[in-house]
């Protein structure tokens, strides 16, 4: 009687690990499910996206956040919405041995179950833990400073403008009143200007509901340590949004230096102390601290050498794109494209067609880019652009900028949501209520738990009446 042979060993399917849910993570992964449909249908190429949020933030929207033109859950994108085909880790990857193709991740159970970093093996490496807030050693911030990068901090940012008013409706110490109406705002690239502008026309608005505080009571400083702000519109429209900021009174104070903020107090390098409750800290980003966790080259700057097909050089099956990799820019010899979202979202999709091309043996393509221009919103109706080579500024400027950005944020879902925002903004008037307690919503129970005396462990449970005697 002949043998049967014995079925072939199932092989394991290639596992494309990709780190980080931002720009660069989510379009990835995105793309490579629509690139790689039959092999993932077929069990042949695994995508696993570790993350430490389950949701991908569109930055360009946080100022409207912080301003209340937008829901904060619109802002963010559900990651498992749209990665149906790829595994979802909501983790932190603390390391990288990519001489080995293994990972050490951590979860929200890892605490609990106190086995610490669990490894991950991988076939295909995509390292795009995006970037984190540059600050300085300046004496006072990390105690009184404030980010604008997350949703988190837009929301606690509104939440905390809106109560600096209500303060100093309530005081009776002038100091203190000055101090609450006094907003410093460091960095004056995108995300300084954009949030300034934004919440300066929301708290203008705000103020007209206070009884005893004016609009011109609030003062607006943004400190720039260079000659210029938002350098990526041109000189041109740089000097416009200046004369623009400064006729709102904001004072804009260029090539100064915030030394210290101790105390509540900002002292600037032109010798100037300002009492402030608020100081915003937006002076530029540097890359994830991952990258100092892996055996992948670097430059003297901390991020991925990467060639321009945004593989990491000399280093197979690793790949790197947006904030955290160095790409060269072969528009422009000799420099490396701007870590920002407009880079890496295009980059996203040449890095998963890279993917794709390299593991069914074809070749690569180098990320070429065209310039299309940049544009910034100085607040309601208000705004700057250069687009195409020609100058835009003002509501056209603002309108660009909202239609630009509507087409840019993922899925048809969110891009609804938002218009449909927009709309009924345009309509009612605007929300100035601070909701600064969702922050800790514990906090009233936990005053309410704290004021009662330590329990009879004899007593009856709460609501069962006491026997009498």
């Amino acid at each position: 009687m002949p043998r049967t042979p014995s079925p072939e060993p199932k092989q394991d399917p290639a596992r494309i690990l990709v780190v980080g849910g931002g720009y660069v993570g989510m379009y990835t992964a995105l793309r490579l499910q629509k690139r790689l449909k039959h092999e993932l249908r077929g069990g042949a190429v695994e995508i696993v996206v570790v993350t430490p949020d389950p949701y991908m933030t569109y930055q360009p929207f946080l100022p409207e956040a912080a301003a209340g033109s937008i829901s904060p859950r619109h802002v963010v994108v559900p990651l498992r919405r749209v990665l149906g085909h790829c595994r979802v880790i909501v983790g932190e990857v603390v390391s990288v041995d990519h001489a080995k193709r293994t990972a050490m991740y951590t979860t929200l159970a890892s605490d609990e179950e106190g086995t610490g970093p669990a490894p991950l093996r991988y076939d295909e490496l995509v390292l795009a833990p995006g970037s984190v807030s540059r600050t300085l050693p300046v004496p006072g911030l990390a105690d009184h400073g404030i980010g604008f990068k997350t949703v988190e901090e837009a929301i606690g940012l509104r939440n905390h403008v809106i109560e600096q008013l209500d303060i100093a409706s309530s005081t009776r110490d002038p100091a203190v009143r000055d101090a609450a109406l006094t907003f410093v705002f460091v960095g004056g690239g995108y995300a300084g200007v954009e949030a300034l502008g934004e919440l300066e026309d929301m708290a203008r608005y705000a103020a007209k509901y206070y009884h005893n505080v004016k609009p011109e009571d609030l003062k607006w400083i943004l400190v720039e340590a260079s000659g210029r702000i938002l350098p990526e519109v041109g000189p041109e429209m740089g000097l416009y949004t200046i004369r623009e900021l400064r006729g709102r009174n904001i004072d804009v104070r260029l090539e100064t230096r915030l030394e210290s903020c101790e105390n509540r107090v900002a002292v600037l390098s032109d010798g100037s102390r300002l009492p402030t409750r608020t100081v915003v800290w937006t002076a530029g980003v540097k890359p994830s601290p991952l990258l100092a966790a892996t055996d992948l080259p670097l430059t003297d700057r901390g991020r991925l050498r990467c060639t321009p097909a945004l593989a990491v050089d000399g280093a197979p099956h690793a790949w790197g794109a947006g904030d955290a990799a160095a790409v060269p820019d072969v528009t422009a010899p000799g420099k490396e494209c701007a870590p920002n979202a407009q880079h890496a979202v295009r980059q996203a999709r040449t890095l998963a067609d890279n993917i794709a091309a390299s593991l069914r043996g074809a070749p690569l393509t180098d990320y070429r880019h065209a310039y299309v221009g940049s544009v910034a919103s100085l607040g309601l109706h208000k705004g700057v652009a250069h687009v195409y080579g020609r100058k835009v500024k003002g509501y056209p400027a603002w309108f660009m900028h909202r239609v630009y950005h509507l087409s840019r944020v993922p899925t048809a879902n969110r891009k609804a949501r938002v218009l449909t925002e927009w709309s009924l903004s345009g309509l009612f008037k605007r929300e100035i209520v601070s909701l600064g307690s969702l922050e800790r919503p514990r906090a009233e129970f936990e005053l309410a738990a704290g004021d009662l005396p330590p329990e009879d462990p004899s007593a009856p449970p709460s609501g069962v009446p006491k026997e009498s005697p």
